[in-house]
């Protein structure tokens, strides 16, 4: 199964995902990158990089780098597209309540808009 993913944009056109791609060092883009492009192609994603946010219609792309967790909060859309809404660094076990609101926001601006 081919997946695609498509970075969300603003009604202003801003990007979220690439604001926060901008500020990454090149070794945490590159591995951001390489997990972009497995979700793309692997027929089974481990869930340590996509997984379903509990309690909520969101799912989030997960990389590791160095004692870093970088989470990009995402929903599907059309059956194999796949939007990310923004990027953050986490720095606590539970994904944080306004990481969760902000994606929830994106997500319906986008259904409203599609």
């Amino acid at each position: 199964m081919e997946r695609t993913i498509k970075f969300y944009h603003t009604m202003n056109d801003r990007c979220p995902v690439d604001d926060f791609l901008e500020d990454l060092d090149d070794r945490s883009l590159s591995k951001v990158l390489a997990v972009f492009k497995l979700i793309e192609t692997q027929e089974r994603v481990p869930e340590q990089y996509l997984k379903k946010i509990s309690g909520y219609e969101l799912w989030e792309v997960r990389v590791g780098m160095g004692g870093k967790a970088f989470r990009f909060p995402c929903f599907w859309s059309k059956g194999s597209l796949i939007i990310l809404t923004h990027g953050f660094v986490k720095k606590s076990q539970k994904t944080p309540g306004k990481e969760l609101r902000k994606a929830l926001a994106y997500k319906a601006d986008w259904e409203g808009r599609s």
